[in-house]
C-alpha cells in the first residue's frame, strides 16, 4: 500500500470548479464594482450637498422666528453689534429679554460649520441672516452659494 500508484488512488481528486475563484475572475468583479461606485458616488454626493443647503434654509427660518420673538419682547431687533448672540444671552442694558429664543440656548453654526452672518438693518428688511455656504465666503455657485432670507 506504500507504492506510488496506491498513494495516488488514496488521494481525493480535486475538481477544477472546487478550487475557488481565479485571479482574473476576482479582477473582473473588482472592475465592475469600481465602475458602479464611479457612477453612483457623484449622485450620492450631490444629494448630500443639496440636503445641507436645505438644512441651512430651515435653520435660517428658525433664526428668523427667534428674531421675531426677540422683537416682540424687547421692541426691536438686535443690533448688528449684538448679533445673533442676543438670541441666546441677554445683551447688557436690554429690558424685556425673556430668552433664550433658540433651542439648546446657543446659536447654531450653519451645516458647513461656519457662523451665520447677521446685519440689522438689512437690505429692504429689518435684518439679514446669511449662510455663506460651504466656502464661507460671499458669492459662489452650487454648495458655495450664499443662502439668506
Amino acid at each position: 500500500m506504500n507504492s506510488p500508484s496506491e498513494r495516488k488512488k488514496a488521494r481525493p481528486h480535486t475538481v477544477r470548479g472546487d478550487a475557488g475563484f481565479t485571479l482574473i475572475e476576482l479582477l473582473v468583479v473588482l472592475v465592475i464594482l469600481g465602475l458602479l461606485a464611479g457612477m453612483v458616488g457623484p449622485q450620492v454626493l450631490g444629494y448630500v450637498g443639496s440636503s445641507k443647503s436645505k438644512a441651512a434654509r430651515v435653520q435660517l427660518e428658525q433664526i428668523a422666528a427667534a428674531l421675531d420673538l426677540y422683537r416682540l419682547d424687547v421692541g426691536r431687533y438686535p443690533t448688528t453689534q449684538q448679533g445673533l448672540k442676543a438670541l441666546a444671552e441677554a445683551p447688557a442694558g436690554v429690558k424685556g429679554w425673556s430668552g433664550p429664543y433658540l433651542a439648546k440656548g446657543s446659536v447654531p453654526a450653519d451645516p458647513w460649520g461656519n457662523p451665520y452672518a447677521y446685519k440689522a438693518p438689512g437690505r429692504g428688511r429689518p435684518f439679514d441672516v446669511t449662510s455663506l455656504g460651504r466656502d464661507g465666503r460671499e458669492g459662489g455657485d452650487g454648495e458655495d452659494a450664499d443662502i439668506s432670507l
